[in-house]
């Protein structure tokens, strides 16, 4: 300590010591409202205290409350489902002109260094569908049926080619780890409508969970209070949900209590605004002991709702995780993110664009449909912004293994969206003859981002948080609105 601060006292003060002895802070005042339940005034203190605060409620008037994104974890082949190229077909096994792959990198560079990439084309058949007369391909009959429901992007662009790294860009905005994910974001700024569930949940079906895991609904460097949960597809839905069977409810709800006061005193000595987010965590979590098991119970459903997206109580599948997003945004959870695998069908035993492809697209076929189908039915489509996509798109030329795959692709993918202020019935973007990049309404991955944000009432250029001394944002310093797309 130096001398000037021996003879300024005031230079030694802290803000841990202005929070420990200002008599009337916002910790005082959450202390008194857990000592005065009753008072309507005390209750408001202590839910502002509890509740981490949020910027104000959307920018502008939103089209969309809630987001549900279909996130297929693998990279799904556009030129096997969307993207059809009948010269591509004609160009089968003949290698790709040097002008389209020259200064390009592709996630296993080996594959294409043997032997110069020739073209492969699909085994599949395509049609027009709808009004629209958009290309679907015969892996996907029932999403066929209602492509006048959804607007399909052919050009999505991506900067990041290998799983992990590409799979945290298209969830954060950046490969790098610690970025807050999107859905965070989203109730970093909305909030959520639902009392007893958590804003943002997070479902997971097929072999294996998403390359990258958590850090991909993580919220970085905003309050925990926003990372996204995941639920289980069987048991119980969060584990340790439930209480032990020597514990009575008026038993835990004392611990509850007894824990707040105790987290409380210590938010008053230290301002660790963090405490808040732990405080509201007991509080929801003793909430979701009801809340969660009876969103899972699809005994309230209908057979024929059941039947529609192929449901089969009690068994983990997409089908069932298509019907639980329902559930949950009829429930006000602010954004939903459903991850599938598996989608990275490079060719080989398990991978191959034959046989292992189509047993993933049968998978998701009939329960997205259905999705689109039972929010229309229910009026919630309108408010309900859907998202389909992956982290990147695939090659038109084959990789060498068994020539039944192809390699990651960052210059175009196809994604679609549906309901939320999103315009039904159109395709937006072209790409070339090979269906390698596009040569029309190019899209990029910051620009879909900026895009679910839009829908929701949020300025991507605006939504900010200060984090080292500088604003970050989801969208980096990039990132346009398509409006095209926009009804």
């Amino acid at each position: 300590m130096n001398q000037t601060n021996l003879q300024c006292p005031l230079l030694n003060r802290t803000r841990r010591h202005f929070f420990h002895e200002c008599g009337v802070g916002i910790g005082s005042m959450a202390l008194s409202a857990l000592a005065n339940p009753n008072s309507a005034k005390a209750e408001r203190q202590s839910k502002a205290f509890t509740q981490p605060a949020a910027p104000p409620r959307g920018h502008f008037p939103a089209k969309a409350k809630s987001v549900i994104y279909l996130f297929m974890a693998g990279g799904p082949s556009q030129l096997e489902l969307f993207d059809y190229k009948p010269e591509l077909q004609k160009m089968s096994g003949k290698p790709i002109p040097d002008s389209f792959t020259a200064g390009k990198r592709f996630a296993f560079m080996d594959t294409f260094s043997k032997e110069k990439p020739k073209l492969l084309g699909t085994q599949r058949k395509f049609k027009q569908h709808g009004k629209s007369g958009a290309f679907v391909s015969e892996l996907l009959p029932e999403f066929a049926k209602i492509v006048d429901e959804v607007a399909i992007l052919k050009t999505v662009a991506t900067d990041v080619f290998n799983h992990a790294p590409a799979k945290l860009f298209a969830n954060t905005g950046s490969q790098q780890f610690g970025r807050p994910s999107m859905g965070s974001w989203v109730t970093y700024g909305l909030g959520s409508e639902s009392h007893n569930l958590p804003g943002f949940v997070v479902l997971q079906s097929g072999p294996r969970g998403p390359r990258g895991g958590a850090v991909n609904w993580g919220s970085g460097f905003l309050p925990t209070a926003y990372q996204g949960v995941p639920l289980r597809s069987a048991g119980e839905p969060i584990l340790n949900l439930a209480n032990p069977k020597t514990i009575s409810k008026a038993q835990q709800q004392r611990a509850v209590d007894a824990v707040a006061v105790l987290n409380h005193q210590r938010m008053v000595a230290t301002g660790d605004q963090e405490i808040a987010t732990r405080v509201a965590a007991y509080e929801m979590a003793f909430r979701m002991q009801t809340s969660a098991p009876d969103l899972i119970d699809f005994s309230s459903e209908s057979a024929q709702t059941l039947a529609l997206y192929g449901v089969e109580p009690g068994k983990p599948s997409f089908a069932n995780q298509c019907l639980l997003a329902r559930r949950m945004v009829e429930r006000g959870v602010r954004f939903v993110q459903l991850y599938h695998s598996e989608w990275d069908h490079h060719g080989g035993p398990g991978i191959s664009l034959n046989k292992d492809l189509e047993v993933t697209c049968r998978d998701i076929d009939r329960p997205m449909t259905a999705l689109i189908y039972d929010l229309k039915a229910r009026g919630l489509l309108d408010e309900t912004l859907v998202v389909w996509g992956g982290e990147f798109g695939r090659t038109p030329m084959g990789e060498i293994r068994e020539n039944t795959g192809r390699n990651h692709h960052i210059d175009t993918s196809t994604m679609w969206m549906a309901g939320g202020g999103i315009k039904p019935g159109i395709v937006h973007g072209k790409t070339d003859e090979f269906g390698f990049g596009p040569i029309e309404d190019r899209v990029h991955m910051h620009d879909i981002q900026a895009t679910i944000l839009n829908q929701l009432g949020l300025e991507h250029t605006r939504l900010t948080y200060r984090f080292q001394g500088r604003d970050f944002r989801l969208t980096d310093v990039e990132g346009q609105v398509i409006s095209k797309i926009l009804a």
